[in-house]
């Protein structure tokens, strides 16, 4: 199950990658669902990501104090 929270977590961040806004919101909301090597997966998939939106970069902050 908690597989399945991580998928849908990348998901709803793909969708709303179009706003930092938005997509910082719905990290720190996955940081409260997901367990601990969930996180560290997470901060690397938003990693690549940034690559082609360095806006997104900002979000890396929250993954950081984990």
């Amino acid at each position: 199950m908690a597989r399945a929270m991580f998928d849908y977590t990348k998901t709803v961040l793909k969708k709303v990658s179009f706003d930092v806004n938005l997509f910082t919101k719905e990290v720190i909301k996955a940081l409260n669902r997901l367990l601990p090597h969930e996180i560290e997966e997470l901060k690397l998939w938003i990693q690549s990501l940034a690559l082609n939106k360095p806006e997104l970069r900002s979000c890396l902050v929250y993954l950081d104090k984990q």
